[in-house]
């Protein structure tokens, strides 16, 4: 894998992180531009994490990816050539059946146009508990969100927000995908939109929360 071939012994050894745009060994993750898309970047962390299923994540002191991940969205923007509104930008990571490779990474990129004018709707409604919205946010994938205020995700780890607060979850998070929108709520108070949906066979659904990014970043031209 290229993190611990590559990346890491680059970036001990020379100084650089190539092929990784980044390398952070004090918090043990690196940020590596993925080879679809104009602006999508993935985090990934230095250690071997399987993936959103790992109890790892839910335990005690456990990194908060979510919030380095967000930290990091400069990537997008500088891809995008130019500055992002907060609610363009989102982060996914998809169920263990909806992704790619069986390495934990969350996926940085702008969310697509059509999932923002929902979200926008459905602003006023999203609350501090998990509740469904009531449109789908792709034709027959529904979801569940709850807000999140703050600048920064430093002091929420939606892993343990999603385990500890939809039934069922802790004991099935392989089934779940997890999204991470930036909004503004009322009076521009800043925060995030955290969305949650689960593998649903009957929908054709496989948990692929990356279904909501654009990786184009289509939004930042419109």
């Amino acid at each position: 894998m290229l993190v611990s071939t590559q990346c890491v012994p680059n970036q001990l050894q020379h100084g650089d992180p190539k092929p990784c745009a980044s390398v952070d060994l004090n918090d043990g993750y690196v940020i590596l531009k993925d080879r679809r898309g104009l602006t999508q970047y993935l985090l990934i962390p230095t250690m071997r994490v399987s993936g959103i299923e790992s109890a790892y994540l839910l335990a005690p002191g456990a990194p908060n990816y979510f919030a380095d991940a967000w930290r990091e969205r400069g990537y997008v923007e500088r891809a995008a050539g130019r500055a992002l509104p907060r609610p363009a930008i989102s982060l996914a990571i998809n169920s263990a059946e909806g992704r790619s490779q069986n390495q934990l990474h969350i996926h940085i990129d702008c969310i697509r146009a059509d999932v923002q004018e929902v979200l926008g709707r459905e602003l006023s409604m999203i609350a501090d508990a998990w509740a469904p919205l009531s449109e789908p946010l792709v034709a027959g994938h529904h979801y569940r969100a709850i807000r999140v205020l703050g600048d920064t995700l430093d002091g929420t780890n939606p892993f343990i927000l999603l385990a500890d607060g939809v039934p069922g979850a802790r004991t099935a998070m392989g089934q779940q995908s997890l999204v991470v929108v930036g909004a503004e709520f009322a009076s521009g108070r800043p925060g995030f939109i955290i969305l949650n949906s689960e593998v649903d066979p009957s929908s054709g659904d496989n948990g692929s929360g990356e279904e909501l990014q654009n990786h184009d970043c289509a939004i930042a031209r419109s």
